[in-house]
């Protein structure tokens, strides 16, 4: 008797951690990730929600910067938390572009909760925008799919920055898989090696 009840407790004990570990690899294999710093409304939920990777593909009509703080193939720190293992790690970057970022709250096409001051999403990331920057309170239409339910979205716009932005490459310090391609940080959120 004591056997079999000794067998059925670690069974049960068992189940939470194949659940854990199932959600922890489900998020890992749908390449979820992304928030920031200062991002009021941005949750624990609302990270596991961004795109760890991404595509090195950019919009169209985006610009490449001329003269950047931090050149393609150059190293910095990165300095913010949009995602858990962001802050602290070492960033290649792969692209940086002139143009407007913007901070916006937005309610998800697939029904979750709303997203308040997702950083960042950039002006040519916008359907048939104004010309920019556009102004906070703007309504506008999401092309960006940074997360599940972002394109299409409707949007307003919270702040706008005209800025360098950077795509960038990194080793999360929390380890797991390299992020690559990721979309967007700002000058401001990264800092020289030394």
């Amino acid at each position: 008797m004591k056997t079999k009840k000794l067998i059925l407790g670690l069974g049960l004990a068992l189940i939470p951690a194949a659940c854990g570990n199932n959600n922890e690899d489900m998020n890992q294999k749908s390449g979820n990730n992304h928030p920031t710093p200062n991002s009021s409304g941005n949750s624990e939920s609302h990270m596991e929600e961004m795109e760890h990777s991404g595509s090195s593909e950019v919009p169209e009509g985006l610009k490449k910067a001329e003269d950047p703080t931090y050149p393609e193939g150059s190293k910095a720190l990165i300095e913010t938390d949009h995602m858990a293992g962001m802050k602290g790690a070492e960033a290649t970057i792969t692209g940086a572009f002139e143009t407007t970022s913007y901070a916006v709250s937005y309610k998800p096409t697939n029904g979750g909760d709303p997203v308040e001051n997702h950083k960042w999403v950039i002006h040519e990331e916008l359907n048939q925008p104004d010309s920019h920057p556009l102004t906070p309170g703007t309504e506008v239409t999401l092309e960006a799919s940074h997360m599940k339910g972002m394109k299409g979205a409707k949007a307003s716009i919270d702040s706008a920055y005209q800025t360098t932005v950077y795509m960038i490459d990194y080793m999360p310090t929390t380890g797991g898989e390299k992020v690559t391609n990721h979309k967007w940080v700002t000058e401001e959120e990264l800092s020289p090696i030394e």
